[in-house]
């Protein structure tokens, strides 16, 4: 497969100047740099993983309220008809 890539200057110089250390061309350079990175197996972190905090949190003095999806609909109609100017009684 075919590529273009646009790398700044000072990159693409060293990466001519790795190959040439190197021994090989760009195009193997690449590959091998780009399959290094799509495939590396991810490494442990050094700092534990965070829990998630228990649920329900918290709620610091805030009440929400709790709705059954039905009432949430209504709460919804209602808004549209408001929007729209239509009169829900009629």
């Amino acid at each position: 497969m075919r590529t273009t890539l646009d790398l700044p200057d000072p990159v693409f110089r060293d990466l001519k100047m790795k190959a040439a250390r190197e021994g090989v061309t760009l195009k193997v350079l690449l590959t091998s740099m780009v399959e290094k990175e799509l495939y590396a197996k991810p490494e442990p972190s050094a700092k534990p993983v965070r829990s998630p905090l228990p649920l329900p949190l918290p709620s610091r003095g805030v009440t929400i309220p709790s709705l059954t999806n039905a009432e949430i609909e209504e709460i919804f109609l209602r808004e549209d008809l408001e929007r729209y100017g239509i009169n829900a009684d009629s």
